[in-house]
């Protein structure tokens, strides 16, 4: 049988609010004698009581939980940012509760109502799909939403993002400084707008230095599989491609196996730029050059914002003046870098 006030109280012979003015630490306040406090305390260590936490929820109008929902935790990408934001919420005396939902729409609108069912304080999500309608029902009925390396363009929720654009023609020019012309890009899912924003960076470069006509975008999926297919199918085109542009480390981790059956080498026959980083890109031979994204700083930054907009929600609330709504949003972008490693050659004739 789970411990309760009431249970304590009735072994005790007392009230229940007066149990629970002990263990909320109002003794004093209530002018409880010292005598009585002690008791209380007593029991509650001995049969090890344990204050539900839909309770203290209901009494305080805060959970201190946050709801973190993201595509897939088996892609390194995001389980670093889920470690991020537990490690900053566990700081600032939250909890997370993380959840995958397999680039599933359908699961993440179960997500959603389910951390909306726990009375979460807030929630982190890079979201599935392409409709925000959801989430910004949620935002101003329920509680804040921040997004986190997805977003919405035409959508009132702030988001912390990378700068896509600026790394996708950042990974381009390189290739084309390097010489090459025919230069691929596999891309992930299509509906996700970092895959898209990376997208137009690469035809944006390809256009620049007036190479219209090689421009070649194919994929659909953040996966080693997709990475893998459309490699193989990139190598038995005629002509071939000289270089491919990876637009994450899962589809360029597919890319070099595929490569590498073909028999060809990196980048001796064919260069290798990735999107994202990844500790064994650095253990792969040759070591792959990749654009990375400030991860840790976005993770950060999205516990930053969700957290002030709690608070500035809960002031409001309880502010003698009429609250309002919050309509304020926070956009950031963050720059990100080019590493070079050794995956990048002159080609031998393009």
């Amino acid at each position: 049988m789970r411990e309760t006030l009431l249970t304590i109280a009735n072994r005790l012979g007392i009230s229940m609010t007066t149990v629970s003015r002990v263990l909320s630490g109002n003794a004093e306040k209530y002018r409880i004698s010292n005598k009585t406090r002690d008791m209380v305390m007593n029991e509650a260590q001995r049969c090890h009581y344990t204050p539900s936490a839909v309770a203290r929820s209901l009494r305080t109008q805060r959970s201190n939980m946050i709801g973190l929902i993201l595509p897939s935790v088996s892609n390194k990408y995001f389980a670093d940012i889920a470690a991020v934001v537990i490690s900053e919420c566990r700081q600032k005396g939250y909890s997370a509760i993380v959840m995958d939902v397999s680039e599933n729409e359908g699961f993440q609108k179960e997500s959603i109502r389910s951390l909306a069912a726990r009375e979460v304080d807030g929630l982190i999500i890079a979201p599935c799909g392409d409709d925000p309608s959801q989430l910004e029902m949620v935002d101003e009925m329920h509680f804040p939403v921040v997004l986190v390396d997805r977003y919405f363009e035409n959508s009132r929720l702030s988001y912390v993002t990378t700068n896509n654009y600026q790394g996708g023609m950042t990974a381009v020019r390189h290739l084309i400084s390097n010489g090459h012309s025919r230069i691929a890009c596999i891309q992930g899912v299509e509906t996700s707008l970092p895959n898209r924003k990376r997208v137009e960076g690469y035809v944006s470069a390809m256009k620049e230095a007036g190479l219209d006509e090689h421009i070649r975008v194919t994929g659909n999926d953040f996966s080693v599989q997709n990475g893998y297919v459309e490699t193989r199918l990139l190598l038995n085109s005629s002509p071939r491609p000289t270089a491919i542009f990876a637009l994450s480390n899962t589809i360029a981790l597919g890319t070099f196996k595929a490569i590498k059956e073909s028999g060809l080498k990196i980048p001796d026959d064919i260069s290798l730029i990735s999107f994202d980083d990844n500790v064994y890109l650095d253990y792969m031979e040759p070591p792959v050059t990749r654009i990375i994204q400030p991860v840790e700083d976005m993770a950060k930054l999205s516990v930053r914002i969700l957290l002030g907009k709690i608070e500035d929600r809960r002031l409001r609330c309880e502010s003698a003046d009429s609250p309002g709504k919050d309509n304020s949003k926070s956009v950031l972008h963050l720059a990100p870098k080019l590493v070079r490693r050794d995956s990048v050659c002159v080609p031998f004739c393009d």
